[in-house]
């Protein structure tokens, strides 16, 4: 009887382990592509940016050699990454949150309205959709201290404007407006689907429950069920606020005396004007971290508060 019971059971339970081999193999040929691409555009450039760090590895000089911790015992010395780290800084905690705060209320505003919906979600959504060096050349006009029209309707009130993209105590702010002028829209399309997302019925309830002004509903039901949306929207923009590099590199170089010298335009400048690889890599792997970091403080404060539906 045993022999049989121990028959019945293998019987019973082949086909199922058969077929769970089966789907776990499709899967895995499935995912192979996408595994692949990480690997080779991803893992590995990784690695090999973690291992030049290590080397004194310069563009147009056949061998290298490993200096250990060299690299990174000179950016602790380094004014110019100092600096760039201070800038960098200062610019995500300027654009990050009026880019996201502000991106919230046009996209409350235009959920409201009726007419014109589309007209709006297109005319914001318009920079994402524009390359940004070429309107580069746009703001390198309006923030002109002479011709531009900025200045122009500051003087009309009496006020003189100032040298924005050449003064160092300006160009770190312009190149900020730029920032949000660039997020807001992207931004603005994330909340709108998010806002459509939820269910009217809650403000109905809301309301018998006495919730009658517009901040209420929106303090008990807006803001709450908009958690998941305004986490990923908050990451979006500290990632691409960290990332600034293509209105430095077209409208400032950096400058004027490195007031606008960002992390990935100096890890630029070593890497392929001063051909200096290794140290680079070192300044890569530092960004990197710090990004990292960034967002795993990001999800521990802010996932506490998001709730998900």
């Amino acid at each position: 009887m045993a022999e049989i019971a121990a028959s019945s059971r293998l019987i019973t339970h082949s086909p199922s382990r058969t077929t769970d081999q089966g789907e776990a193999a499709t899967a895995w040929l499935l995912s192979m592509p996408a595994i692949v691409l990480i690997v080779v555009f991803i893992l590995l450039p990784v690695a090999a940016v973690i291992v030049l760090g290590f080397t004194d590895f310069e563009l147009g000089y056949a061998g290298f050699k490993f200096v250990g911790f060299d690299n990174y015992a000179e950016l602790l010395t380094d004014r110019t990454f100092k600096r760039s780290l201070w800038n960098t800084a200062v610019y995500t905690s300027l654009v990050t949150p009026v880019s996201v705060f502000l991106a919230l209320g046009l996209a409350i505003m235009i959920e409201k309205e009726s007419i014109g919906r589309s007209f709006f979600r297109t005319a914001y959504f318009l920079p994402v959709a524009s390359l940004l060096v070429a309107m580069a050349t746009v703001w390198q006009y309006l923030f002109h201290p002479t011709i531009g029209p900025i200045n122009a309707m500051l003087a009309e009130i009496g006020i003189q404007g100032p040298n924005w993209l050449g003064a160092s105590s300006t160009v770190l702010y312009s190149l900020s407006i730029i920032g949000i002028w660039q997020s807001v829209g992207f931004n603005l399309v994330l909340f709108l689907a998010g806002l459509t997302s939820i269910p009217r019925e809650l403000y109905a309830a809301a309301e018998v429950d006495g919730a009658r002004s517009g901040w209420d509903r929106f303090r008990l039901v807006t803001w709450p069920m908009l958690g998941p949306t305004t986490l990923f929207v908050t990451t979006i923009s500290i990632i691409n606020s960290v990332k600034v590099f293509e209105t430095v590199k077209t409208l400032t170089e950096g400058g004027p005396n490195k007031a606008s010298e960002v992390l990935l335009f100096s890890i630029y400048q070593e890497g392929f004007v001063y051909l200096r690889v290794g140290y680079a890599s070192a300044m890569t792997v530092v960004f990197l971290t710090i990004l990292v970091v960034l967002m795993f403080i990001q999800y521990r404060i802010q996932d506490r508060q998001v709730h998900y539906t």
